[in-house]
């Protein structure tokens, strides 16, 4: 038995997120079906996490455990790349310890939501506009508030079964680079919706609908019902992973 990480990105757009879910196409379910079909066994693929229906991802990890070794990892990726459509691409694959594991081995990832400030009809499919423009200093402000705290059960969906609400953040800031406002995030983990639901609430500090004080009092609470709506998926990308050193 051999495990390979298989580095890849994909379009959520028609996807029910990354996870295999009954009566709805998922990310998981396409690639474990074109694995099982080109190696000729049945293979199980675990993600370095779940992403919402409708999310992106730039980069994304996964490890499968093969019977038979595979032969040519890039001729592997080849044949992927062929068999699944375009919203799906297979990056790289390659052998790993025994003990590496795409989820609890990951030492950090990396969020991008991504803000239009004008009209553009070529980025509108991955990008959100927010009426009226908010002001991304007043946004900065409430993410040095963010990172002082650990405990998200404000941005954290109700009712999942994680043990607990506690991420450490190393980076949280918004950027204009002139055509859209940046939001980048980084943790050793992230909860179900968290990331979308933080967005929607600095951007109600960005409005001027909630103050500094109010965005304290919102993660002190511990009560998602004090936060504000969670934006849209579209926009959302898992960019980074960052992992020990563990090929072969």
């Amino acid at each position: 038995m051999q495990r390979y990480f298989i580095e890849l990105a994909y379009n959520g757009s028609r996807y029910n997120g990354w996870q295999i879910q009954p009566n709805a196409p998922s990310v998981q379910e396409t690639l474990e079906r074109a694995l099982s079909l080109l190696l000729k066994e049945e293979i199980r693929v675990t993600g370095a996490g779940r992403t919402d229906t409708g999310v992106h991802a730039s980069f994304f990890v996964a490890h499968f455990d093969a019977l038979s070794p595979v032969a040519d990892e890039a001729a592997l990726c080849l044949k992927l790349n062929r068999f699944l459509d375009d919203s799906i691409a297979i990056r790289s694959i390659y052998p790993v310890k025994a003990d590496a594991h795409a989820r609890f081995s990951a030492l950090s990832r990396t969020y991008k939501y991504y803000l239009d400030k004008t009209k553009n009809p070529f980025t509108r499919e991955f990008a959100y506009r927010s009426y009226p423009l908010p002001d991304i200093r007043l946004m900065n402000e409430a993410c040095a508030i963010l990172t002082r705290h650990e405990d998200f059960t404000s941005f954290a969906k109700l009712h999942t079964d994680v043990k607990t609400n506690i991420c450490h953040l190393m980076e949280a800031r918004w950027e204009d680079t002139g055509s859209q406002l940046v939001f980048t995030i980084k943790a050793d983990r992230f909860l179900r919706n968290m990331v979308r639901a933080i967005v929607g609430t600095l951007l109600e500090v960005g409005r001027g609908r909630l103050s500094l004080e109010d965005f304290q009092k919102v993660i002190e609470s511990k009560n998602r019902c004090n936060a504000g709506v969670s934006v849209p998926g579209k926009a959302l990308f898992l960019c980074g992973i960052e992992y020990p050193d563990c090929r072969i």
